[in-house]
Parts: C-alpha cells; sequence; structure tokens
C-alpha cells in the first residue's frame, strides 16, 4: 500500500480546504468591511440620560446651553426636535460641569489585562465592553491589542488584514531589535469618544521569534519592554487595557510583567474552570520564575471572573458554588451570563453597547445590559480604589 492510499489527504487538499475557508472569511469582510463603511457611533442620549451621566440636572444644563457655556444641542431636520446628545456632547457637559472621573496626575494609570491562557472564555468580549463602559463613564480608555488573532482590533472596525500594517501600526516594531523609543507611533484614534487602541493582526505573532531570539542575549527585554513601552504613554490615559493571546508565550508573559491589575475570565464548566486553574498555578511558577531574574511584580488587583454563565445548567450552577467557596475574596462578585445578544452583536463585529433603536427594546438586550453595566461597575470600583484622589469620594459613596 503506498502512502498516498495510507493518507488519502493530501498536502493539496489541505491547500484546498484552506482556500475555500480564506474564501469565506473574504466574503464575510467584504460584507462587514464594505467600501466606504467606516464605524461610526451612532448613540445619542436624551436630555434625561445626560444629566444622570454627567451628574447635574436637567436644569443646569439647559441653563449652561442658554447662557452659552454649552452648545445649543442639534435638530433633527425632519421634526425640528432635538436629536439627543452625543457621547461628545456628554463629555463636553461634564468638562464644563467639572466631573469628568479621570485620575489626578500622582495616580498610577490602570494597566489591566483580561487573561487567561485558554481560548474561548469570553476575553476579548470582556476587553471590549469594559473599554467601552469606561468611556461612556468619562475615562480616558486605551485599548492594547496583543493577539495576533485581532479579535478586539476588529471590533473596533479595522480590518486586521487590511487596515493594519504589522511594520508601523502594532507592537512588533516596538520590540523589534532597535525599534521606536516610545508606543506613540502605533497609538490611533477610535470612533469611540475616549478610546484610543494600539491595533493587532497576524504579523504580530512574528514577535514571539524575535522575542526568543533576544532572550540568551538580553533577558530583561522580555521581561519589561512591553512595561516600558505603556509608561511612555500612561500619561495620557485613565486605563489601559491589554488582550494578550489565549497561550503562554513571550508576549503573554510581557503582558504578565506590564500589567499592575488582572481580571481572569474563567466560565463555570469542568474544561474551562480546570484551564483557569492550571492558568493560577502556571501564573505564579512563571511569575517567581521572571522575579528571580528582572524583579518581583504585585497587582493592585487580582480578581475572576465568571463568564458564559447559563443559570439554566445545573453544572454550571454547581460548579460556581465551588468557584465562590473556594475564591471567596478573589471572585467578582459581578457575573458575564452567556446571552444570545453578545453573539449577535459580535456576529456583525460589535458590542452590546453600540446597538441602537427598537433592538435596545427587547428584554434579552435589557438583561445583557444589566451584566455588562455591573462587570463594568465593579472593575471602575476597583480601580477607583487605587486613585488616592478619588478615595474621599469613595468614603462619600460609601464604598471605602
Amino acid at each position: 500500500m503506498t502512502d498516498e492510499e495510507n493518507f488519502p489527504v493530501t498536502l493539496e487538499d489541505i491547500d484546498g480546504l484552506a482556500l475555500r475557508a480564506d474564501t469565506v472569511i473574504t466574503r464575510l469582510r467584504e460584507r462587514i468591511y464594505s467600501p466606504g463603511a467606516q464605524k461610526s457611533l451612532a448613540l445619542r442620549f436624551n436630555v434625561r440620560t445626560a444629566s444622570e451621566m454627567v451628574g447635574r440636572s436637567e436644569k443646569a444644563i439647559r441653563d449652561a446651553e442658554a447662557d452659552g457655556r454649552l452648545p445649543e444641542p442639534e435638530k433633527s431636520p425632519e421634526t425640528g426636535r432635538r436629536a439627543g446628545y452625543s457621547l461628545e456632547d456628554v463629555n463636553r457637559m461634564r468638562q464644563v460641569f467639572g466631573t469628568l472621573p479621570h485620575r489626578a496626575e500622582g495616580d498610577p494609570a490602570t494597566v489591566l489585562a483580561v487573561q487567561n491562557f485558554k481560548g474561548g472564555v469570553g476575553k476579548s468580549t470582556v476587553v471590549v465592553h469594559l473599554a467601552q463602559y469606561l468611556a461612556m463613564r468619562g475615562y480616558r480608555v486605551c485599548v492594547i491589542d496583543c493577539d495576533s488573532q485581532g479579535s478586539t482590533t476588529s471590533i473596533f472596525g479595522l480590518n486586521p488584514d487590511v487596515d493594519v500594517d504589522e511594520e508601523e501600526d502594532t507592537l512588533y516594531p516596538f520590540f523589534r531589535h532597535g525599534g521606536p523609543a516610545s508606543l506613540h507611533y502605533a497609538l490611533r484614534a477610535t470612533y469611540w469618544p475616549g478610546i484610543a487602541m494600539i491595533p493587532a493582526n497576524l504579523g504580530l505573532y512574528d514577535a514571539e521569534y524575535e522575542f526568543a531570539a533576544r532572550m540568551a542575549r538580553e533577558q530583561s527585554f522580555v521581561l519589561d519592554r512591553l512595561r516600558q513601552g505603556i509608561e511612555t504613554i500612561s500619561d495620557q490615559f485613565d486605563v489601559i487595557l491589554l488582550d494578550p493571546p489565549p497561550a503562554l508565550g513571550m508576549i503573554s508573559l510581557s503582558v504578565l510583567r506590564a500589567a499592575n491589575a488582572l481580571v481572569i475570565p474563567a466560565p463555570p464548566n469542568n474544561i474551562d474552570f480546570g484551564s483557569t486553574a492550571h492558568f493560577l498555578k502556571m501564573m505564579g511558577n512563571t511569575l517567581n520564575e521572571l522575579a528571580e531574574h528582572g524583579g518581583a511584580r504585585g497587582y493592585h488587583f487580582v480578581k475572576i471572573l465568571t463568564t458564559k454563565m447559563n443559570d439554566q445548567k445545573s453544572a454550571h450552577q454547581a460548579i460556581k458554588r465551588v468557584m465562590e467557596a473556594v475564591f471567596p475574596h478573589d471572585l467578582m462578585q459581578a457575573v458575564l451570563k452567556d446571552s444570545a445578544e453578545i453573539d449577535n452583536a459580535t456576529a456583525n463585529l460589535m458590542t452590546v453597547y453600540e446597538i441602537t433603536g427598537p433592538a435596545t427594546r427587547t428584554e434579552t438586550h435589557k438583561r445583557c445590559r444589566v451584566y455588562l453595566d455591573a462587570v463594568g461597575r465593579e472593575v471602575e470600583t476597583l480601580i477607583r480604589k487605587t486613585w488616592p484622589s478619588h478615595h474621599a469620594a469613595l468614603r462619600k459613596e460609601g464604598i471605602l
């Protein structure tokens, strides 16, 4: 029997399979990234919602518009009624009324990694929704996509294969020998007011080889290069969110070293929870080993977030009870439950926060917003506790 008879699937067959898969991806991207279809934010807030976001009364807003401190709101040409306020308008109000929640100059910027070495746990979902939640609250946010798959980059409206050049736009040039001295070259604004990002694409994977080649000569390079780069841009932001690859590689290690806070997404099923337990063990061993070469690295907080929770599954409930017993102080109170709303939004490279119109009035959407807002609110509180300038306000709110 020949080799072809032993192995009927040939290399040509594999190439053909890859080509057909690429055709599907191309068609999907043609639909999502149609010519001239640049993502924009259609969110509008009425005066009642705007006043709640700003922390001032509706009358205070109207008075500021009347005396010229704020511009008159846009009106619909069809109806002549107010068209609502954009997020930029709301942030302008916050600036006028002094209610922007920015950290003080002496407060440390929060560098938060959403990390787990297991894929499919909701990592990118948490990153993009958390970034947008914080931006709606008025914080200055930077998202750094460290994953060569570029999922977060895609959701923020960039086609990783077309709009992102690994030689100019990603972290890769910074990791190369003789690379830029800061990360400013890669920062780009997004369609979300208050959110900047450093995108990723498949070319970023080459950084793994770059790291490996330099390990023997410059061990501290791997440990601290990303941290040093983030320090060059951190003065511009309140929160820097890192979305690392779902694997234990050089980039993941550098993310662990660069972050000063961690959120670990963990679905409540046996396989994923087992992987999370393994991740925690590996993380502890790895950080201890790295500390011997580059110094110890601590975190403001490390929290486990239950993701993809399905209350209808008894196994999920049982594992969640175990998680609560084992991690009484480390498990976040908020739970990101499994929701078709997230799946549907992601299929269109959107987030739940971007959905507008009648779709926002469904019970499914409202429930999902409650879950996402609870996660964002709890993380926001954890972040504010690390900023001394916010402590008085937190005490007034009964949180400290």
